[in-house]
């Protein structure tokens, strides 16, 4: 996993999968200050932080970043409130195998401040999507998605909070649904992922 922050859906995965239909097996922050980190170290998993300013450029920091997690073992990468972009070499290591979580009803709202976006554009249904990362801004394939109607949503806080727990519901069965082999590109349509159900 990747985090730059407290950690709040990372805890949700190590409560609801970790152990279970999957292994965490490595957390990495772009700042040694993440919350996210102490959570891992609470519950024994790896975890390094890799400040951007320690090494030459971004490609050379998603370089060690990789090898670090590829180490340890990592099949699929989640972006769990990673505030960073991550460079095509990276994306390439791990090739449909890095999932994002994100604010919005992708595609609308992409990028940093989506809530603000979203709450500036007037909007009354909020969302979370689950995607796929690719080389674009927040364009990959959209796994899942939930919404919450907010006839007075306030401030970005506030919406954030009530986002929060559909983050941790989509974020771990979308976890769940990868380590099945349950995702399926739509050949007719890229962007589209469909969900295979077992049988019965």
């Amino acid at each position: 996993m990747l985090v730059s922050g407290a950690g709040t859906n990372l805890q949700a995965l190590l409560d609801s999968v970790h152990g279970q239909e999957a292994e965490i097996v490595a957390v990495a922050s772009s700042d040694a200050a993440a919350g996210a980190l102490g959570r891992a170290r609470e519950r024994g998993v790896p975890e390094r932080a890799f400040p951007r300013g320690e090494y030459a450029d971004r490609t050379a920091r998603d370089a060690a970043m990789a090898e670090w997690v590829r180490g340890r073992g990592a099949r699929l990468v989640v972006l769990a409130g990673y505030m960073e972009l991550l460079g095509e070499d990276f994306l390439a290591g791990f090739p449909g195998a890095v999932i994002n979580v994100h604010p919005s009803l992708l595609p609308a709202f992409p990028g940093l401040g989506a809530v603000e976006q979203a709450l500036a554009y007037g909007v009354k249904v909020f969302g979370v999507t689950v995607h796929f990362v690719d080389a674009g801004v927040d364009t990959g394939p959209v796994i899942l998605q939930g919404t919450v109607a907010l006839e007075d949503p306030g401030g970005p806080e506030e919406v954030l909070a009530a986002l929060r727990p559909l983050e941790h519901e989509l974020l771990p069965r979308a976890v769940r649904l990868f380590a099945a082999g349950a995702l399926r590109s739509d050949p007719g349509n890229p962007r589209r992922i469909a969900i295979a159900h077992p049988a019965g």
